[in-house]
């Protein structure tokens, strides 16, 4: 049951990495601010967390399967609106009710619900290894995607179309890929899974789970400075580099993103979660303060690349933990209260960064992301979690 749920993150990553990478660029080309595109991620990722919120602790009345294709709707509905508005407040609204993700990774309706159907198809062993496919999944589609946004306006300029209608319209791939998920899902018996009927909410580990989340939160807002969609921006703004360039940067980001994920099992049977998720985002956000500040384009795509390749093995050491630091019955509301303030902190800063931007073209928001992640590594190692 579990490869249901991985081939299902591979389709949507697929159309979260095309659709980040493409929607900055699109939305200077109609005409909008940097400030503009910052505001509509905001509104992005506060959406996704007031829906995910609701989604971890209904997830047992309505069942998985129901929330899951809910969120399939959602998707549709995105892609819909983003082909057919161009309107600033329209796009802000669709932006928020829908689904659209503008970091490349999971920051959607998908991801409690998902989370928790592992987490209760898998034993505590193997847990680590199945959450770094499911993200192996995600992330290799997802690059994949970032890859293939290029492929818009070659086509328009090849074809002597218009080249933001073209983007624009491009945007449908929410609605193919909400149906392919939806077929997927239907397939899957997830609502045979022994959730809970009484006790869905935290109650013994409320404590540790608020900790975390806090801790989270200030991962995201300095991660909310440095969003794919972000950097596509300040690649753009600050180096001018094509589409064709940046997809195929962040599609290599993605890719060496994906697979460090399966290091991070290995790691983390090694050293434990917790160091595993500090000893591997150091050095990476050391590269990312460094990525805003050289000037030359080639050495700050490098910078970058390095960065993505030790950046993610948190990701699975951080599900993992999450899932065994909570009891069976609370794990629906551990992932998306986890989750949530991850989704708020992220939506904290993509506002400031696009006026960063706005002012000056060097990379404050880069810095701004490695300095307040760096801080998060510190305060996470300091906290007395179990090592094991």
């Amino acid at each position: 049951m579990t490869r249901g749920l991985i081939a299902a993150r591979a389709v949507r990553g697929f159309a979260d990495g095309f659709a980040s990478v493409l929607l900055a660029r699109y939305l200077v080309e109609l005409g909008f601010s940097s400030t503009q595109v910052g505001v509509i991620v905001t509104a992005t990722l506060l959406g996704s967390a007031a829906l995910t919120l609701i989604a971890g602790f209904r997830f047992s009345r309505f069942g998985a399967r129901q929330v899951l294709l809910a969120s399939c709707l959602l998707m549709a509905v995105t892609g819909a609106g983003f082909s057919g508005l161009t309107w600033f407040g329209a796009l802000l609204v669709v932006g928020f009710i829908g689904t659209l993700n503008p970091s490349g990774g999971d920051v959607s309706l998908f991801l409690p619900t998902e989370q928790a159907a592992i987490a209760h198809l898998t034993d505590t062993a193997e847990r680590p290894g199945v959450f770094a496919v499911y993200n192996l999944a995600g992330a290799l589609a997802g690059a994949a995607g970032a890859l293939a946004s290029a492929l818009p306006p070659r086509v328009a300029q090849a074809a002597g179309w218009d080249v933001v209608r073209v983007e624009r319209l491009s945007f449908l791939i929410y609605v193919v890929t909400a149906v392919a998920a939806a077929l997927l899902y239907r397939r899957m018996r997830v609502d045979a899974l022994p959730m809970p009927t009484v006790r869905t909410s935290l109650h013994r580990s409320r404590r540790v789970v608020f900790r975390l989340s806090a801790l989270f939160a200030l991962d995201s807002a300095g991660g909310g400075f440095a969003l794919q969609s972000l950097l596509v921006l300040y690649l753009f703004l600050r180096f001018d580099l094509s589409p064709t360039a940046t997809g195929a940067t962040l599609a290599a980001t993605g890719v060496l993103s994906a697979f460090s994920q399966l290091a991070s099992a290995r790691i983390a049977r090694r050293i434990g979660l917790v160091r595993t998720m500090v000893y591997t985002h150091l050095p990476a956000n050391a590269c990312l303060v460094l990525a805003g500040i050289v000037p030359e384009a080639g050495v700050a795509i490098a910078l970058l690349l390095v960065r993505s390749a030790l950046s993610q093995m948190d990701v699975p050491a951080r599900q993992a933990l999450v899932m065994r630091l909570v009891d069976p019955d609370e794990r629906a509301a551990a992932a998306s209260v986890t989750n949530v303030p991850r989704s708020l902190g992220a939506a904290a800063t993509p506002g400031l960064a696009g006026l960063m931007l706005d002012s000056s073209h060097f990379g404050w928001p880069l810095i701004a992301a490695g300095v307040l992640k760096a801080t998060y590594d510190l305060l996470l190692l300091a906290q007395p979690l179990d090592r094991d």
